[in-house]
């Protein structure tokens, strides 16, 4: 299945206190469990005012399709078609 990188435009974000990335994390698993296990969140990295999403889904509809059911900005959503890292350049 695809995997997508989402960035979201979310000024303060390294700002936000641990309990309202809670509630976010929570809206975003209830959105989850509505859209069924198709779409799958993998992890997120907050910067100062963005955070950056990777899931997996089968399309990028059913990524932009949660953002809007969690009222989530998706302002951009990129497929990734390679993953790299140090032991690619043996």
């Amino acid at each position: 299945m695809p995997k997508f990188v989402i960035e979201r435009e979310i000024p303060g974000a390294g700002k936000l206190s641990s309990a309202e990335l809670q509630g976010i994390s929570q809206k975003s698993c209830s959105v989850l469990g509505e859209l069924g296990p198709q779409v799958q969140w993998v992890h997120s990295y907050v910067t100062d005012d963005k955070v950056y999403c990777v899931y997996i889904a089968p399309d990028e509809a059913s990524v932009r399709k949660h953002a809007e059911m969690g009222g989530f900005p998706a302002n951009a959503v990129s497929e990734v078609h390679s993953v790299i890292d140090p032991t690619t350049a043996e």
